[in-house]
């Protein structure tokens, strides 16, 4: 069965996921139609898919399809996955799941006891460097403590800009839901349950998102220290997850780099480590074949709806925390 998948929101986000679609293995996936309010978007959809019709509205591309990919605005994502699921078909989100943690907390519920094909595109379920990384953990024993640290030069990201209208907002935006989410995604997945223990965060202007934060949590019981911040590095984007043990470190570095420490306590790549541009389009084919699947029915490694709302509790308790 190829899946026919639907896309709803072309902005960043809706581009990429259509590009690695249209060079995905037709007998498996293909993008079939699309829809997007914004004027703009029709004409570069026409420009990169020509074949891919940019429908009239989200119930449209909801009929066209076998699983929706929801990649608008968070406000609008529980909206378009109800009446995905409604209809019969598959549902793949993008974080967070709403800009309403007790709204959220509802549509888990629900989509849990109706045994809904759902999932949420957190892509470390579907990194090479994140595989390499748990092989490596093999090898060090029992973890100590882990560190995280995202770091940016300006919010939102220069790629961002354009979306710059909620990405720097408190509603929906910032980088605590946009990046460290991630990061407390792969530290849920690879230690365990998150519990939230200390966080102090900080905004700098009224209306805009936040400008620095830190916490202390645990993961199944492993000791987290989180720090971020705007303006504190010349890179777009900086990033590390260190885990220490007793048999040695490793870690995930710039999202794509799974390094190990060295006795001589340099850092060592893996053999077959990328750049993120590199790597991004072999996670996305990993994601799309995971998409696929858990449309038919079969078992996949995607990022649960429980695992989403879980992160999305953290990162709000985060945000909510007082400088």
């Amino acid at each position: 069965m190829s899946v026919a998948l639907g896309i709803i929101g072309f902005g960043i986000m809706g581009e990429r996921l259509l590009r690695a679609a249209l060079n995905h293995d037709p007998a498996t996936l293909r993008p079939v139609a699309v829809w997007d309010p914004a004027p703009e978007a029709a004409a570069r959809l026409a420009a990169i898919a020509p074949g891919v019709p940019m429908l009239g509205s989200a119930a449209a591309v909801i009929t066209a399809c076998d699983c929706l990919y929801i990649a608008s605005p968070p406000a609008s994502h529980l909206e378009h996955a109800r009446a995905a699921l409604a209809a019969g078909r598959a549902a793949f989100l993008e974080k967070p799941l709403s800009t309403n943690p007790a709204d959220a907390e509802v549509f888990v519920a629900e989509a849990e006891r109706s045994a809904a094909r759902a999932a949420v595109n957190f892509p470390m379920a579907s990194s090479p460097a994140v595989a390499q990384l748990a092989a490596w953990r093999e090898t060090i024993g029992v973890p100590r403590s882990l560190a995280i640290e995202c770091f940016f030069a300006a919010w939102p990201r220069g790629w961002q800009r354009d979306a710059h209208g909620w990405l720097d907002k408190p509603a929906q935006g910032g980088f605590t839901r946009e990046v460290v989410s991630h990061f407390l995604f792969l530290t849920r997945r690879q230690l365990g349950p998150l519990a939230l223990e200390e966080a102090r965060t900080r905004f700098d202007a009224p209306g805009r998102a936040e400008t620095a934060t830190a916490a202390r949590l645990t993961a199944g019981g492993v000791a987290v220290a989180l720090a971020g911040g705007v303006g504190v590095t010349l890179k777009d984007d900086h990033n590390t997850w260190t885990l220490d043990a007793p048999g040695g470190a490793v870690r995930l570095r710039d999202w794509s780099f799974a390094e190990r420490r060295a006795p001589d306590g340099t850092w060592q790549q893996a053999p077959d480590a990328l750049p993120n541009e590199r790597m991004r389009p072999l996670v996305l084919k990993g994601q799309l074949d995971k998409v696929a699947a858990m449309t038919r029915g079969e078992a996949q490694g995607l990022a649960t709806l429980r695992e989403a709302f879980e992160v999305q509790q953290v990162v709000e308790a985060i945000l909510a925390a007082p400088a």
